[in-house]
């Protein structure tokens, strides 16, 4: 029996998978460290649609992946699995990705969760826009019903639009057979996991007092990507020092930003206790394109202390300060002593270009004002299967350092200062092990503050001497 344009159909023969061990692991990298398994190779069972969903459907998340004459491998994840419901699908974990000439893979994310593909009896499709095996032939073809996915053809392809494969994969947690995530070697950060730690870090932190005494309070911003996790960090610190599950700032998994205002959070020990010695500054979230997301103006506005509490961000419009209250110089006290970037585990290497020039700029500003700067890293336990059914696996996971490394590398931080971490997302009751690491990072951007503030305080006693 033959499939379209000849391909023998052998159904039962062992399918061999067209990728490398080295692009396969690339890929892995994608998709946060999962398994892929072979079900569909439209060499062998054809490019018909039938064909496809006989061996996709009801697969659970799913990686196609497209090869064409040019040397391009390029496709499409989805989490939501394929049934023929002649719906669309929102997926906001969708994205396309590309690789050619052996380079890394570049992943473009849906820019919404809707639409991220429709759910027919046809081929595979993303955003009822990019369609794979169309009309049964070995084509990709782009239609613009809806434009869920910002690409170019040439940058996707290279506008090459036959096909030479067509593979889809399962995508599932690694087993801990077939691939060990947990080293055996010791762990590469020393962690101790204790009640008794927990409440030494509280009272470090309740004890707190910056090295310069004009400054009552640290300032610490939070910046990072939408739905990184900005919010959550604080409202996971603030649970930790009332003890409950409290959710001041506004967080989510929107696709555009939650936070719209610059908010400054101070820290209660407690319903009824003293404030901290800190707080958390919340920014609007970074955005790919310009004119969208938190201006790189507004912060260095924000970094020299002129933005007020509550000032509504416009992205395409900057912050103009008041003439008569620029003119006063701003206070030591006023200013930002410590900058943290947010990035999400899961989504280190779908970082696009373009959001890594954004994170760049912000960090040269940065470091032109000699502030300090670290990274948390969020979402370990969604990014690791293992670290996600124990916690305390965090520092002896070898998938977990190779993301701290690869972030270190993308944002030109030393890996010292990346810092994991797991925010309070769902959960009803505080934990243990989540709270230290939560503690332990807190702490560090208190140490990194008072750097700061000590080089800040000698270089004001130099200018008045």
């Amino acid at each position: 029996m033959y499939s379209a344009f000849g391909a023998p159909r052998i159904y039962n023969a062992p399918l061999t998978s067209k990728l490398t061990e080295k692009q396969r692991k690339k890929l892995c990298d994608l998709l946060g460290n999962l398994e892929l398994s072979l079900l569909y190779k439209a060499s062998v069972h054809g490019y018909q649609a039938s064909a496809f969903h006989q061996r996709c459907d009801r697969q659970g998340p799913t990686l196609l992946v497209a090869y064409n004459r040019s040397g391009y491998i390029f496709g499409g994840y989805t989490s939501v699995e394929y049934a023929q419901s002649g719906q669309p699908i929102t997926d906001n974990h969708a994205f396309l990705f590309s690789v050619h000439n052996g380079g890394a893979p570049v992943g473009i994310r849906v820019k919404s969760g809707h639409y991220a593909r429709y759910d027919d009896a046809g081929g595979p499709n993303f955003g009822q826009q990019l369609y794979f095996c169309y009309s049964n032939h070995p084509l990709v073809k782009i239609e613009y019903n809806h434009e869920a996915f910002n690409f170019s053809p040439f940058s996707l392809y290279g506008n090459d639009t036959w096909l030479s494969e067509c593979e889809v994969y399962k995508v599932a947690k690694r087993s801990t057979l077939s691939e060990p995530q947990v080293s055996a070697e010791k762990p590469w950060r020393n962690v101790l996991w204790t009640a008794e730690r927990k409440d030494e870090l509280m009272e470090m932190i309740r004890n707190h007092k910056p090295v310069v005494a004009s400054v009552s309070r640290v300032r610490i911003l939070m910046i990072g990507p939408v739905g990184a996790g900005k919010s959550s960090f604080f409202n996971s610190i603030n649970s930790i020092f009332m003890s409950r599950i409290t959710s001041k700032a506004m967080s989510g998994s929107a696709a555009t930003s939650l936070t719209t205002q610059f908010r400054t959070y101070p820290v209660k020990d407690g319903r009824e206790g003293k404030l901290l010695p800190f707080v958390l500054c919340d920014t609007m979230g970074l955005e790919e394109q310009s004119g969208a997301g938190l201006d790189i103006e507004d912060i260095s506005s924000i970094l020299q202390g002129h933005i007020p509490d509550r000032y509504k961000f416009n992205p395409t419009t900057p912050f103009k300060p008041d003439e008569q209250k620029s003119s006063r110089p701003v206070s030591l006290q006023e200013k930002i002593h410590c900058v943290v970037y947010v990035i999400d585990a899961t989504k280190i290497s779908l970082m696009s270009d373009k959001l890594q020039e954004k994170l760049a700029s912000i960090r040269r500003k940065v470091n032109s004002l000699g502030i300090s700067q670290i990274v948390l890293m969020t979402k370990v336990d969604e990014a690791c299967p293992l670290v996600e059914e124990d916690l305390q696996s965090l520092y002896v996971s070898s998938y977990i350092k190779t993301k701290v490394q690869e972030v270190s590398s993308r944002l030109g931080v030393p890996v010292s200062c990346v810092l994991p971490v797991k925010n309070y997302s769902q959960e009803l009751e505080l934990e243990l092990n989540c709270d230290v690491l939560l503690l332990s990072a807190l702490q560090q951007m208190l140490n990194f503050a008072d750097d700061y503030l000590d080089d800040a305080d000698q270089m004001e006693d130099n200018i008045y001497i």
